[in-house]
Formats: C-alpha cells, structure tokens, sequence
C-alpha cells in the first residue's frame, strides 16, 4: 500500500464496473409500451444510461414526440413510475460484472484501499443489484443519485456535481481518492472534486473515450491498477 498513489477507488457502476444495458433497456422498452410509444433497440440504451434512468426515458420519449407537459408533466412522471417499479424486479436478470472486474476489486482490496461506487442509479437499485451479484461486500460504501437528497434547485444531488465523490473520500476516511467512470458526467464530477479520474473506454461512453478528458483511458478493467500507479 505504501506504493500505491490512491488510498480510496471509486466506481461508476453502469458501464463501468457492471454491464447493465439489457436490464435498462427492456425497463425503457416496458415503459415505453405502456405509454404507447414504439420500443428502442435494446442496444441503444447505453448512449442514455449516464445521467441516470429518467434521463434515459425522457430521451426516448423525447425522441418519439414527447408527452404533454414534458419530462415534469404528470404524464411523464406516471411512466417513470411505472418503468422504476418494472426494473426494481427485472435489475439482474442480464446484468453482470465485466471482464475482470471481481478480480481487480479484490486486489485493490487486499493492498489495503478502499473502495467505493458513485453511481447515478438510485441507491436501492445498486445495492440490489450488486448483493444479487455476490458483489457488494467489497465496497466500503454504495453512493446512488438519491443518497445526498435534493438541492436546492428541487433536482438530486448526482453526478456531475461533485459533492457524491467528496462524500465517498469522507466515508472511506480517505486522503487521496480516484475515480473510474464511463461518461462525461463521471470526468465532470472528478473534475470538479478535484480528483484523478480514468475512462472505461469499454463503457457506454457519451463521447469519444479520448475526449472525455479523463487523466487516462483504459480498455478493459485489468489496466486500471497499472493505470492508477502512472497517476
């Protein structure tokens, strides 16, 4: 541990540490169906997952004419409702970890750092997801969309704004915290926290990896300690 340049990691959790498109995507579709729109392809799903699910329907409702009243009408916020309940128990049914991400946890965890996901999706969903998977243990703390309550502007506390990642650093009691994330809204947050940050160029990228502005890329999970120790 004395080596190593971070004493805290945290993780995106959508397109970062977990593949989670399917399950998104046939919530969206569900959601979509019941509202009479047409669904989406499946796949389509990972250019919207970064800001979280109600920006992931508002677009694809947007995309089909939109409701009246918009994303804050009541007609929206009934469908939101309705696909929020669908994937509460449709979370893991496709989900899984990617490629080497249990065994780098693991080694990060057995040199002593602690870790962390930072993740837009509400908290409960997280957690489920992650403790369906066998996966949650590692993690000193699971901070979603909702875990900070709502601004002042009436709009959760998440990412990109930077208070989600000061308040991983407080809850893994760490000096020096990294960030790994997929999107432009995981590069701003650590931007704005002021802390090192890498993009998992194997995500759902809302942009060209290299143009995410993250201190580096990488391409699959088993360079991320190689490319924490460069930082």
């Amino acid at each position: 541990m004395a080596d190593f340049p971070f004493d805290a990691v945290g993780f995106d959790l959508d397109g970062t540490l977990l593949d989670t498109f399917r399950d998104l995507g046939a919530a969206v579709n569900h959601a979509l169906e019941l509202g009479g729109f047409d669904p989406v392809p499946v796949d389509s799903s990972k250019d919207l997952i970064g800001g979280g699910a109600k920006i992931m329907l508002a677009q694809a409702v947007e995309a089909q004419g939109g409701m009246p009243g918009g994303p804050e009408g009541d007609d929206f916020r009934a469908l939101y409702k309705q696909m929020l309940a669908y994937y509460a128990e449709h979370n893991a049914v496709h989900s899984q970890p990617y490629a080497h991400a249990r065994e780098v946890v693991a080694e990060l965890a057995g040199r002593g750092v602690r870790l962390a996901v930072v993740t837009n999706k509400f908290e409960d969903f997280a957690r489920s997801i992650l403790t369906q998977l066998d996966f949650i243990d590692p993690f000193e703390t699971v901070i979603g969309g909702n875990s900070l309550g709502k601004g002042a502007d009436g709009r959760y506390i998440s990412k990109p704004h930077p208070d989600p990642l000061f308040e991983a650093q407080k809850r893994c009691g760490a000096d020096r915290l990294a960030f790994i994330g997929d999107s432009t809204y995981d590069v701003k947050a650590a931007r704005a926290a002021g802390v090192p940050v890498i993009a998992a160029a194997y995500g759902y990228c809302d942009k060209p990896p290299h143009e995410l502005g993250a201190d580096a890329v990488i391409d699959s999970l088993d360079r991320l300690i190689p490319a924490l120790e460069t930082l």
